[in-house]
């Protein structure tokens, strides 16, 4: 069904906002969790000193920076931001999509820009269209590329060794993110119509009732993530987790690692995801955000269809611990 509105053309998933009551603690998490911090913003405080109010954090590919934490009296998610494909694109979300803010500049952000930010029409988070925001170029990180060994199939000279070292798992991008909504139905159809989401795998329930649906976005012919965003069926509104790739599976050990030794709280992790087949490692940042860690993932384009699977462990995992009720939440 049409929106009677063009759709609003999104080209990549670009960053996320959460809010925090202790920014600083979030920060030890997020540096941990393997971001580079990009920028600090600093405001007088009622005492008439200076207190951080926002950091931005960057991974090591070419978005100016991935996530913003911001000081705030409550943790909350801020919402996840979509590069818009044209002037005219953020022009029209301005006009039309529901609580719009209007188009405002981010003055303060790595690589400027412009935005608008609008309210989900069934439970009000909110979210945001960029367009202008001039890429970074990418951090130079020593990342393996090192062969593997099979079998019957060696890739690796004699004398030439594995060896590694923990780290925190160096963060590449915002890969995608996800919502728990209490409508359903209603909030797919806003997105699919009102921008070039298509859904990839929609997961029904012992009634076939859809409850779950994994969009990417709509390019035609170029090769994109299977998702950036998913919806799922809840009695109330929730983010449920947002995703970041990471280089390869030893890095994600490795960091996997590196956060146990460092008291993190592990939520699930890890396995390897049935759809969009990343493997997975899901952690708790120091609010209860979900963040996971992912490498692997399927790239699909326009000709792949809709799949339509029954909703269950099966769906969700193939290898892994068995899914944690904390997940489920």
């Amino acid at each position: 069904m049409s929106s009677g509105f063009p759709k609003i053309q999104l080209v990549r998933i670009a960053h996320i906002y959460y809010k925090y009551d202790d920014v600083e603690k979030a920060r030890e998490f997020l540096l941990d969790f393997g971001f580079a911090e990009e920028k600090r913003v600093v405001r007088r405080n009622s005492e008439g000193g200076n207190e951080v109010e926002k950091i931005y954090f960057r991974g090591y590919g070419t978005e100016p920076w991935v996530l913003c934490a911001i000081r705030s009296d409550e943790p909350e998610f801020g919402g996840a931001a979509f590069v818009v494909e044209t002037e005219e694109d953020l022009r029209l979300a301005a006009d039309t999509l529901p609580g719009s803010s209007g188009i405002y500049e981010l003055t303060d952000a790595p690589g400027g820009g412009w935005c608008v930010t609008f309210h989900d029409p069934i439970d009000g988070w909110p979210m945001h269209l960029v367009y202008g925001q001039k890429s970074a170029g990418p951090l130079d990180i020593a990342l393996p590329h090192t062969p593997v060994n099979y079998p019957t199939e060696k890739n690796r000279r004699a004398g030439n060794t594995q060896r590694f070292t923990k780290r925190p798992a160096p963060i590449h991008k915002l890969g995608h993110f996800g919502v728990r909504t209490a409508d359903f139905a209603a909030a797919c159809k806003f997105y699919s119509t009102r921008f070039n989401f298509l859904a990839s795998d929609i997961l029904y329930d012992a009634e076939n009732i859809d409850r779950t649906a994994f969009f990417r976005l709509n390019r035609g012919a170029e090769e994109v993530d299977h998702h950036v965003f998913f919806l799922s069926q809840g009695p109330s509104y929730k983010v449920h987790h947002s995703s970041f790739e990471t280089h390869d599976y030893d890095t994600q050990i490795l960091g996997h690692d590196w956060l146990r030794e460092r008291g993190h709280k592990s939520c699930w992790g890890v396995g390897r995801h049935v759809l969009g087949s990343q493997i997975f490692d899901y952690w708790f940042d120091p609010s209860g955000f979900m963040l996971e860690h992912y490498v692997d993932g399927d790239l699909v384009d326009a000709n792949e269809p809709t799949h339509r699977s029954e909703a269950g462990p099966g769906s969700l995992y193939v290898w892994g611990p068995e899914v944690p009720s904390t997940f489920l939440a």
